[in-house]
C-alpha cells in the first residue's frame, strides 16, 4: 500500500520554463496588437514630414490649417489665411492635406 502512495506522490513536476509561457505569450500579443502598429504609424508620420514642401497644405497637432510657404530643418512656415503667418515646428504638422477638387459636404 505504501508503494502506491509513493508512486503517486513523486510525480514529475513539470518544466520550469512552462510557467514563463503565459508571460511570453502576452508579451507577443502586445507586441502585435500595440507596439508594432505604433512604430508603423509613426515611421509613416516622419516620411510625411520629411517629404513637406513648398505649397502643400497641411493640419497642425493643434488643428490650424495651413499653407506651407517655407521649410527649416526644424520649422515650418505656414500661412493661415491672407496675409497671417505663423511658424510651426516641423514635428507638430498632424497631416498633410491632399489637393482637394470639390469639398465633401456638396
Amino acid at each position: 500500500m505504501l508503494d502506491i502512495l509513493a508512486a503517486t506522490t513523486t510525480a514529475a513536476a513539470p518544466p520550469a520554463w512552462i510557467s514563463w509561457l503565459p508571460i511570453v505569450g502576452m508579451i507577443a500579443i502586445f507586441w502585435f496588437l500595440l507596439i508594432r502598429p505604433q512604430m508603423r504609424q509613426q515611421k509613416a508620420h516622419r516620411e510625411k514630414i520629411g517629404g513637406l514642401k513648398r505649397g502643400d497644405q497641411v493640419v497642425t497637432a493643434g488643428g490650424l490649417v495651413g499653407k506651407v510657404l517655407k521649410v527649416d530643418e526644424h520649422y515650418v512656415d505656414l500661412e493661415l489665411g491672407q496675409g497671417v503667418k505663423v511658424k510651426a515646428v516641423k514635428q507638430t504638422i498632424g497631416d498633410v492635406i491632399p489637393p482637394a477638387g470639390t469639398a465633401a459636404n456638396d
